[in-house]
């Protein structure tokens, strides 16, 4: 009788507008923002990645106000929210969710929360403008919906749809975006790829850059692309880890 009645409440909440419901953001990064009730409850909870959170939390020793920050996967966007409230109305964000539903989400969340300093871009990040396939197994509504990895083909079992993909630096480069004091990266496996796309902002910012990582080629390339920068990488975790490694978010920081 329990399952069936949580199925029947799983059901309203996700087919009817409850789920919008306004809710407030209990804790973390976006605290007491705005928020819609359903689905990834976590993320108004408080417990969403909390690790990650506090990370984001202790940026600047806790004062970022007028920082540029750029948000690459966004999702619904609770990184998005809780960095554009904290840049304050000097500060700049930039997020970036190629998934159309998601994306919808995120703007859902900047709108009830009157962020006139957050600017949403439904378009993946990568080494070049153009489109590209996202690879969304036949439901847009999970996290992990991507471009392909490195070597992954579509099979006729994997459902995709065409997306737009920006390279940041022509956005700097076009006057769209400031040069970032914070990157938060996280899309994927493909986060070589965006970074290769930012190389002059990277050389010109020196930004910190949080990265969830997902897969060996991923990691190596962002190394690579970093390694010559002069950055040194930390696990978020509670475990202490010195290499990155495929499952776990790094913060990786410019050597004075």
């Amino acid at each position: 009788m329990k399952r069936l009645l949580r199925a029947a409440v799983i059901g309203l909440l996700a087919h009817t507008p409850l789920g919008l419901t306004p809710v407030r953001v209990r804790r973390g990064v976006a605290a007491g923002a705005r928020w819609t009730l359903y689905p990834w409850t976590s993320y108004w909870r408080g417990t969403h990645e909390p690790t990650v959170q506090a990370a984001l939390m202790d940026l600047g020793g806790g004062d970022i106000r007028g920082w540029s920050c750029w948000d690459l996967g966004a999702h619904f966007g609770l990184y998005s929210v809780g960095l554009g409230k904290r840049v304050g109305p000097g500060g700049q964000v930039a997020a970036f969710e190629p998934n159309p539903q998601s994306c919808a989400r995120l703007r859902r969340h900047a709108h009830m929360n009157h962020l006139d300093n957050l600017r949403i871009y439904q378009a993946a990040v990568s080494g070049k403008t153009g489109t590209a396939e996202l690879f969304t197994y036949g439901d847009l509504g999970t996290t992990t919906t991507h471009l392909p990895y490195d070597g992954e083909k579509r099979t006729e079992q994997v459902g995709a749809i065409t997306v737009p993909v920006l390279s940041l630096d022509s956005l700097v480069q076009q006057g769209e975006l400031r040069t970032p004091q914070f990157v938060k990266l996280d899309v994927e496996g493909h986060g070589h790829h965006a970074l290769a796309g930012m190389q002059s902002a990277l050389q010109e910012a020196r930004p910190i850059i949080l990265a969830a990582l997902h897969s060996p080629q991923e990691i190596a390339g962002i190394l690579a692309l970093l390694d010559p920068l002069g950055y040194q990488g930390k696990d978020v975790g509670i475990s202490p880890v010195s290499d990155p490694t495929v499952g776990r978010d790094f913060l990786f920081t410019p050597r004075p």
